[in-house]
């Protein structure tokens, strides 16, 4: 059986290497904010939470980026994070891993699994 899925925004709404989206994900009594990002023309989702410290990456509603537009970077510790796979190239927690959140793209939507 395939597990639930929930709308997250239309596939416009997320320019390559742009703005994020964010989101919720997990169980309805506890919620964690997620976001989702397009890099390489792919789309990716992850819990918003550095690594180093329970603390969300983005340092305005939405930036995630660097100004490079390489990196997604925690406003907090400065902690550098490869957009594609989440690991954690450059700051105090290099080479631990951003939590992914299942996402796919379908019909000009992006959507999320909830499993």
């Amino acid at each position: 059986m395939a597990g639930a899925q929930r709308l997250i925004c239309p596939s416009a709404a997320l320019v390559d290497g742009e703005l994020g989206v964010r989101f919720q994900v997990g169980p309805d009594g506890a919620p964690r904010p997620a976001f989702a990002v397009r890099f390489g023309g792919r789309v990716y989702a992850y819990v918003n939470e550095c690594r180093h410290q329970a603390t969300e990456l983005d340092w305005k509603h939405g930036e995630f980026f660097d100004s490079a537009r390489l990196y997604l970077v925690c406003a907090s510790h400065g902690a550098a994070y490869e957009p594609a796979s989440g690991v954690c190239v450059m700051g105090p927690c290099r080479g631990k891993r951003l939590r992914s959140v299942p996402v796919f793209e379908r019909d000009g939507r992006i959507f999320c699994s909830e499993d």
